[in-house]
């Protein structure tokens, strides 16, 4: 292997020499405290950054074994060094001439979220950081002193500074990981509980608007009351109190103004762990929890909505397509697919809904007879989907919510950010408006339907290229001809997540559907290969900005890709 002197030898050799050149940079070359991995320039300066690869021994980096011993330490002890990483990157920008910033090194940096990323490694042996760098370049020439500064000044500072344990605090690094495994702890004892959710006293969850990171301006610490009281014995901070969300179906009551938008926020956000001082530390969820919007203007493929929609005007409602839904019929479909790829949690929220989805006045259906027969809201559905189906239910609101309270399992109240139980109280109140359930075979159907994918209607290809994907935001997916709109699946992570959504669905395509596959089967199998394969497994070159999606999330791209096609099957006859 090259040293850094033949490196430092080459930099000088192609000092002023045309860009083409610094494909004499590819290989590996020992910088003693690390080894410093080349495996591709770019052409030219327009085809994006260089990936480079800093791999650090261990017994250099020297970061104890206990800090990584399980899954869930390693995920921790990565995603608190790639920060480290992001924040030297970030101090480390430059500003040209016009005042603008510019950085050359950059990172996949995380969010407030904790997921395993492709950006850093932690193994055994040895640390592993990813960075792209902008290739310098002046007046089509390389610069040799400023790619100079790069390799000898830039980079053995972030190395120096973030990847050995000796330079980093140690309280820190050590909190990092123990909140993780106390977060992942409180998740694997709600089962044993009976619970799908819990949100820790004194939980902050204000956000900026738009934004993920806590609006500690705002903030008001979450109280819970005697009666909703709970408490959970985790492995570091020992006693840890707060509301539990139980199975079956749990009504969240509130205003707009009370907290409660927040508390549904962050519970749905409960399928990640999130970093300290986050304020949502102590807000878990299954991983299983689906929050369902409406999202009126999307497209649907042959979904089976006739629970909620038995006959749709503009077509079939077991198996209904469109280009364009409304807002009922959206939101119909979303939990019809949701159910479909295995959520054993559905989460909705009157702010983000349909009205008449949720729910319907009982007193204006006795006036408009034929309004009422052509939607079957959720409030009449509720009941034989926990019951027939398997799965729990947590709805949001005020009003709109007043009859899911007959046939409630639990009612939370949420008035000043202050969480009580109110079940006797208001099962009591509303005790003579129960409805009577519709009949219950269209329920029962959504256990039995699996739709087949066409194959050729996943195509990401684009021009001259094979495959074309690129996220444009974390809501907003490039994927061949076609723009996949996720702004309303609302438990995305980042833009980095959006874009590996793209590349499993591109994967999924290649590896998977020589022949039409059930949906849910292609998601079992992606799953399968993520876990034991990790999420290097999706492309042939190395990549250091990916980010692990939920199968929900993938199933939420494909549902809304404009070129799908499904076949529809019964599982019954298949088994037949």
């Amino acid at each position: 292997m090259r040293d850094k002197k033949e490196f430092y030898g080459i930099l000088s050799a192609i000092d002023g020499a045309e860009y083409a050149e610094y494909t004499k940079l590819i290989g590996d070359f020992d910088f003693a405290r690390y080894v410093l991995k080349i495996n591709q320039v770019q052409e030219s300066p327009q085809d994006g950054p260089t990936l480079l690869v800093v791999r650090v021994p261990q017994i250099i980096a020297g970061f104890p074994p206990h800090l990584f011993n399980t899954p869930v330490r390693r995920t921790a002890l990565e995603d608190f060094l790639l920060r480290r990483i992001a924040e030297r990157v970030e101090e480390l920008q430059d500003f040209d001439e016009e005042g603008l910033a510019r950085r050359r090194l950059s990172v996949a940096a995380p969010g407030q979220k904790i997921l395993p990323r492709s950006s850093l490694v932690v193994a055994e042996e040895y640390l592993e950081a990813r960075l792209y760098l902008d290739m310098p370049v002046s007046g089509g020439r390389i610069p040799g002193d400023t790619i100079k500064e790069v390799f000898f000044e830039d980079l053995p500072g972030i190395v120096n500074s973030s990847l050995i344990y000796c330079n980093v605090d140690e309280r820190e690094v050590e909190d990092a990981v123990d909140v993780m495994e106390d977060a992942d702890e409180i998740r694997q004892l709600l089962g044993t509980r009976g619970l799908v959710g819990f949100v820790g006293e004194g939980s902050l969850l204000s956000r900026y608007d738009g934004e993920d990171e806590p609006d500690y301006e705002r903030a008001v610490p979450l109280k819970v009351d005697e009666s909703a009281r709970l408490s959970l014995e985790v492995p570091h901070a020992g006693s840890v109190e707060g509301v539990g969300i139980p199975t079956g179906i749990t009504v969240v009551l509130g205003s707009d103004y009370s907290g409660r938008i927040e508390f549904m926020r962050a519970l749905a956000a409960g399928i990640y762990n999130h970093v300290p001082g986050d304020g949502r530390e102590m807000c878990i969820a299954v991983p299983d929890v689906v929050y369902i919007a409406s999202e009126p203007g999307r497209s649907i493929q042959r979904v089976d909505i006739s629970a909620f929609v038995p006959d749709p005007r503009d077509g079939d409602g077991r198996e209904y397509s469109t280009t364009r839904a409304d807002a009922c019929i959206s939101e119909a479909a979303a939990t019809v697919e949701a159910i479909e790829v295995g959520a054993r949690v559905l989460m909705y929220d009157e702010s983000d809904s349909s009205a008449s989805f949720l729910s319907r006045d009982a007193d204006l259906a006795e006036l408009t007879p034929e309004l009422a027969e052509a939607v079957v809201p959720l409030s009449l559905r509720a009941r034989q989907m926990v019951d027939e189906l398997g799965v729990s239910i947590v709805v949001g609101g005020s009003r709109a919510v007043r009859e899911f309270i007959p046939i409630a399992d639990t009612v939370l109240a949420i008035e000043g950010h202050t969480v009580r139980d109110i079940t006797a109280a208001a099962k009591e109140r509303v005790a003579d408006e129960l409805v009577a359930a519709p009949d219950v075979e269209p329920v029962k159907r959504l256990a039995d339907v699996a739709r087949w994918i066409i194959p050729s209607s996943i195509d990401p290809s684009l021009a001259q290229h094979d495959a074309y994907i690129e996220a444009l935001s974390g809501d907003l997916l490039e994927f061949g001809r076609s723009l996949v709109r996720l702004g309303c699946t609302a438990q995305l992570a980042d833009i980095f997540q959006t874009a590996t959504i793209g590349l499993i669905m591109y994967y999924a395509k290649l590896r998977y559907l020589e022949e039409g596959r059930p949906l849910r089967e292609v998601l079992d199998l992606i799953d399968r290969d993520l876990s034991t394969e990790g999420i290097e497994c999706l492309t042939r070159t190395l990549r250091g900005d990916l980010a692990r999606p939920r199968r929900y999330e993938i199933a939420a791209a494909i549902n809304r890709l404009e070129t799908l096609r499904m076949g529809h099957l019964l599982r019954s006859d298949a088994q037949a």
